[in-house]
């Protein structure tokens, strides 16, 4: 069956930055695939040789730590210094090959970081992350200072990545990580000026975005990956979000890319039970903040990620003017060439859907493994394998990942 992609096939500009040569973006996945010293070794360079040609436009990587001290998964890649520069020149470059354009996704995983990796994680306030089931440790809070060195962070790890050859940078300000968590009222519970009131949980974000700006200067892009709510009762809100946007925006964001929620509720992954069924129908799990946000500010580019699925419903919400490019994640794991069999017309759907089983946290757990299970399947030279039986993804991910976890931890990062 074939489609019609016209506004899909279009280039679209960006204030800083080269233009995008279609609608089409791979969304950031956490690969785990980095070195023992956590550079962007053989593994990662084999999944995106695989990736690259796929179609799509824009490529925007995984986890890239600002500091070793603070890893959000095992296998990580860290860049504090130009330590792996070789292997950054070489990354930027294989996903550079056929035309697309390179972004780094940048992250601090504050309290978000497993207790086996980071014994005494830092976070906004000593708030220790609920539901986790004991796997993350009681954050302490950070310092004035810290928090200064954290933002410094962000800009020198910008700084190296476009030096390398990547053509901007993604701050990671969702999904619970460290930037999100200095925006929920929920995590930081601040008094000073760090926290207290909406306008001083946004200036960590905004300090951060003024450093990278400063750092990769007006030839490099921009932008943020934000919830549009966390989905916890007194956490981060919608208003509050769209507040941080008109912030950003003023200082020259170039694309906001849209998701939301935590992984203690995981309305990014499409198997919170918040959803509403009629939104998984439509795909697009975060259309309405995003029209929301076109609305108020109709000049700020938009990617949308998490639901998309069929040709129509990615080709209706960029001819719309409703968003200006479509994220897509899980569905490049298991069917790595979509992009381009989308924008062809060779097939008018991705097939991949959410895996559930009625229980919240199996539920996240089993997306999750299973996705980054056939990325470590290609980063192995192998294709996904997307048949295979969710406990067998588990068990290989916490065989791996548990193993990484001791090793890693014993070196005290």
């Amino acid at each position: 069956m074939t489609s019609t992609t016209t506004s899909l096939q279009q280039p679209f500009t960006l204030p800083h930055g080269p233009a995008l040569p279609n609608r089409l973006a791979k969304a950031a996945l956490s690969e785990s695939l980095a070195d023992r010293a956590h550079n962007p070794g053989d593994g990662i360079k084999t999944l995106y040789r695989r990736w690259s040609g796929n179609g799509a436009g824009l490529v925007i990587t995984g986890n890239v730590m600002v500091d070793r001290r603070a890893i959000g998964e095992p296998g990580n890649v860290v860049v504090e210094d130009d330590r792996a520069f070789a292997d950054l020149v070489e990354w930027a470059q294989i996903i550079k090959d056929d035309g697309a354009v390179a972004w780094a996704q940048i992250n601090h995983p504050g309290r978000q970081a497993p207790r086996t990796l980071t014994p005494r994680p830092v976070a906004p306030s000593a708030v220790a992350l609920p539901g986790s089931g004991g796997m993350f440790a009681e954050p302490r809070a950070l310092t004035h200072e810290e928090i200064e060195d954290i933002v410094r962070r962000f800009a020198t790890t910008a700084g190296i990545l476009v030096q390398a050859g990547f053509d901007g940078v993604q701050i990671h300000g969702a999904h619970g990580y460290l930037v999100s968590q200095f925006l929920s009222p929920l995590a930081n519970q601040r008094t000073d000026a760090w926290g207290g009131t909406p306008e001083k949980r946004r200036r960590f974000v905004l300090e951060i975005a003024r450093a990278i700006r400063a750092e990769i200067g007006p030839d490099k892009t921009m932008a943020i990956k934000l919830n549009s709510a966390d989905f916890q009762r007194g956490g981060f809100s919608e208003d509050e979000s769209v507040e941080v946007v008109h912030a950003l925006a003023a200082e020259g964001i170039d694309l906001l890319e849209v998701s939301g929620g935590t992984y203690s509720s995981a309305a990014m992954l499409g198997v919170d039970p918040t959803l509403k069924e009629s939104t998984r129908k439509r795909e697009a799990y975060f259309l309405d903040y995003a029209l929301r946000v076109r609305d108020e500010l109709p000049d700020l580019p938009l990617m949308l990620t998490g639901g998309f699925r069929s040709a129509e419903a990615m080709e209706d919400a960029v001819a719309t003017g409703a968003i200006d490019v479509v994220g897509l994640g899980r569905p490049l794991t298991v069917e790595p060439d979509v992009p381009r069999l989308l924008l062809d017309g060779t097939t008018s759907e991705s097939h991949v859907r959410p895996k559930r089983s009625g229980i919240r946290l199996i539920d996240s757990l089993t997306e999750l493994t299973a996705y980054t299970v056939q990325m470590w399947r290609m980063a192995d030279g192998r294709e996904p394998a997307p048949r295979r039986h969710p406990a067998i993804n588990v068990a290989t991910y916490m065989v791996r990942n548990g193993r990484d976890s001791i090793r890693v931890g014993r070196r005290g990062l």
